[in-house]
């Protein structure tokens, strides 16, 4: 209780040099803080951006399918496929697709790009197309309606009720087939290659047209836990990966964003340790001008007997107190800064990395660990920090320090 007491009287000998180093560990807290939860924020965007804008958490394709989309490689016995997804307790829903590639071609100009036929209800359950038609209407099930892309319908200056022929060919016999279908709403996912390059009609249509029957070229998947997605051994990809059939996550479908994700992680770390160094430096410059300033004190305290872990555990208790202070007031506006941004978000602009649309907002995370266990390591470093002066306090000769006193 002594060395607690003195520890709290030294520490405001000087208030000016003290709440200049809480301010320094303050906004050291608050800055990983805040890098934590945008760096939670922007993974949980660039992941919903994958699984949920068209990908979903899993796919089920023919081997060699993603490649090219070769209208050949088709599912060739779906429905198996189907009823085990529907047994299957982790299996939130799933949407059947085809995917053709044709051209699309209006009154007054022609583009390339993909068909995907999917069935409408289902589609609602995996995808967030339904939320990207900005103009007209999602797709209810009727034969010739085609939902396009913003920039699609720009180039081929149609407006909803316009006729779009899609042409492409049929799936075994390759023979070159023709529809008319007629716009019934325009989408606008974000990244210019879906705007651009996408079509949806209604699943039969499509099989219809491509003489394809009962059969599929991809399953899409979503479950109730997101984290099962990452599991390559999780039962239901497992089971699925037989012959010709492959099952995976998105993170082996999009392998690069899964590679930026886990850089990302590091983001708070690296931020962590550059303030770490600095802050350790200021505490310690901090601590050496204290101890400088009493040194004939640590004379006379040695001369008259007192131990030097005495005086070693004193200084490390100042520098607990002053890294308990700083904490306490670095929770505080962490918190408050974390909770505005969480609401108000902050701004980035609109770019798009890799695919994955950023628009507007970045909101941040909060998570209850970064008010406890950032609080922790930064207490504990900043007393690791004190170590070397305390240790230099502890060896003062007193008949030295009495010189340098004079």
């Amino acid at each position: 209780m002594l060395s607690l007491s003195l520890a709290w009287r030294n520490l405001f000998r000087n208030t000016r040099r003290t709440m200049l180093t809480c301010m320094l560990i303050t906004s050291s807290l608050v800055v990983i803080i805040l890098v934590d939860g945008i760096v939670i924020g922007m993974v949980n965007v660039m992941v919903g951006g994958i699984t949920q804008t068209l990908e979903g958490e899993a796919q089920v394709n023919r081997r060699g399918f993603r490649e090219n989309f070769e209208s050949e490689l088709v599912l060739d016995d779906p429905e198996e496929i189907t009823r085990s997804l529907k047994r299957d307790e982790k299996v939130r829903s799933y949407a059947p697709r085809v995917i053709v590639g044709g051209m699309i071609a209006s009154s007054y100009n022609t583009t390339g790009g993909l068909v995907y036929g999917v069935d409408y209800q289902s589609e609602q359950q995996v995808s967030k197309l339904k939320q990207a038609v900005i103009a007209g209407q999602y797709l209810s099930g009727e034969k010739r309606e085609i939902l396009i892309g913003r920039q699609m319908a720009a180039l081929l200056e149609v407006d909803l009720g316009d006729r779009i022929i899609i042409t492409t060919a049929q799936v075994g016999t390759s023979d070159i087939t023709q529809e008319l279908f007629r716009v019934r709403g325009v989408f606008e996912f974000g990244p210019e290659e879906l705007d651009e390059n996408l079509a949806f009609i209604n699943l039969a249509a499509a099989q219809s047209m491509l003489d394809m029957d009962s059969q599929l070229h991809q399953i899409a998947i979503q479950f109730h836990d997101a984290q099962d997605a990452k599991n390559k051994a999780l039962p239901t990809l497992v089971n699925l990966n037989k012959g010709d059939v492959e099952a995976l996550g998105w993170l082996d479908l999009q392998p690069s964003i899964g590679g930026m994700i886990e850089m990302s992680n590091y983001a708070s770390t690296i931020v962590g340790v550059v303030l770490f160094v600095l802050t350790s430096l200021g505490v310690i410059n901090s601590m050496f001008m204290s101890i400088y300033e009493r040194i004939y004190e640590f004379g006379v305290a040695k001369a008259i007997g007192t131990r030097p872990w005495q005086i070693l555990s004193l200084v490390l208790i100042e520098a607990f107190l002053l890294a308990l202070i700083a904490c306490a007031v670095g929770i505080v506006i962490g918190f408050l800064l974390s909770s505005y941004f969480q609401t108000h978000g902050v701004p980035i602009g609109r770019m798009e990395v890799s695919g994955v649309l950023l628009d507007g907002n970045m909101y941040t995370q909060v998570r209850a660990y970064q008010f406890v266990a950032f609080p922790a390591y930064v207490m504990m470093l900043t007393v690791a920090a004190a170590i070397y002066p305390a240790i230099f306090a502890s060896r003062i000769t007193p008949s030295q320090a009495l010189q340098r006193a004079l």
